[in-house]
């Protein structure tokens, strides 16, 4: 699938494949932190945009845009200036960059994770990078006053990874009863007894090794059985590149008869358990603009709950 980053003439944005390294996790004691697999995937999960300058900026309190006092760099030029736009103690980054995600898909905007700076906090946001003509911003939002924070550049300020609209609204949320699966009971509770264990002879480990339980990072459970084909311990996402999009489909002439046809295929194959994100790529592969398909996957599966 393409995942475009789209330049006018001037921009230069400074992106990068997220990295799964943190200070903070190098200066544990043996680098420990990296131990935790979930840790690592998620500071690695994304693309990061990088700070296009140095700058510092304070804010002194106040709700309005003046409150927010940021000194760029001598010499920087205007369009990589961190500014006070938006007020309500926030710092912003114009992000040079139009995104454009396949049919069906978002852009999750965030902070890199696992990465604290001190006084601030970045925001999020979720855009609908597969039709939108819009770039969008990166803000910050100073957590206490009169605290001066820097921004270098090469920082991360943003981090960015599509994710498929809807769904989080087609997944159905169950409690359910443990005892109910009795296999995983078991293994939850040989887990249980594992780690218990594990905590009782940590003081008396003489090794690095021996103060880890390796099974998840392994990728298998409490039997032992073969490890998960999927699992991960790292990831390897592809740099962006010059290139260029793939060749558009055909747009297609609508006629009442062949929208109704193409409906009523569409929700057929909804019934059938065909997802969102894979009618909207099949429809825009018919030929459907990108953001009617994925309006018009997502009115299928809504007709064929």
């Amino acid at each position: 699938m393409d995942f475009l980053c789209y330049l006018h003439p001037g921009w230069d944005p400074l992106v990068r494949p997220a990295e799964a390294t943190r200070p903070w996790m190098d200066a544990t004691p043996e680098s420990f932190a990296y131990r935790c697999l979930p840790l690592n995937i998620a500071n690695a999960h994304g693309w990061e945009i990088l700070s296009p300058c140095d700058a510092e900026a304070y804010w002194t309190g106040g709700p309005g845009a003046e409150a927010v006092i940021v000194r760029n760099a001598p010499g920087t030029q205007r369009q990589n200036e961190a500014v006070s736009l938006f007020g309500q103690g926030t710092v912003t980054f114009h992000i040079q960059a139009l995104f454009r995600t396949p049919p069906g898909w978002d852009l999750f905007i965030t902070g890199s994770p696992n990465r604290p700076k001190d006084g601030i906090m970045p925001l999020s946001g979720i855009v609908e990078t597969d039709w939108s003509p819009y770039t969008f911003t990166m803000n910050w939002k100073f957590t206490r006053r009169n605290h001066r924070v820097r921004f270098v550049r090469g920082e991360p300020i943003c981090f960015v990874f599509p994710v498929q609209r809807g769904a989080l609204e087609r997944m159905d949320p169950k409690v359910v009863d443990l005892e109910d699966n009795p296999a995983l009971h078991d293994e939850f509770k040989a887990w249980t007894r594992s780690r218990d264990d594990f905590h009782a002879n940590i003081a008396n480990a003489k090794t690095p090794a021996e103060r880890w339980q390796k099974r998840y990072y392994r990728g298998v459970g409490m039997t032992d059985e073969k490890p998960v084909t999927d699992h991960r311990t790292r990831l390897r996402l592809k740099p962006f590149v010059m290139g260029e999009p793939s060749p558009p489909a055909p747009t297609m002439t609508f006629d009442e008869a062949g929208l109704q046809r193409l409906v009523g295929t569409a929700t057929a194959a909804a019934r059938a358990g065909a997802t969102q994100a894979e009618m909207a790529v099949a429809l825009a592969g018919a030929g459907v603009p990108g953001g009617m398909a994925a309006r018009l996957a997502a009115t299928c599966c809504a007709a064929a709950s």
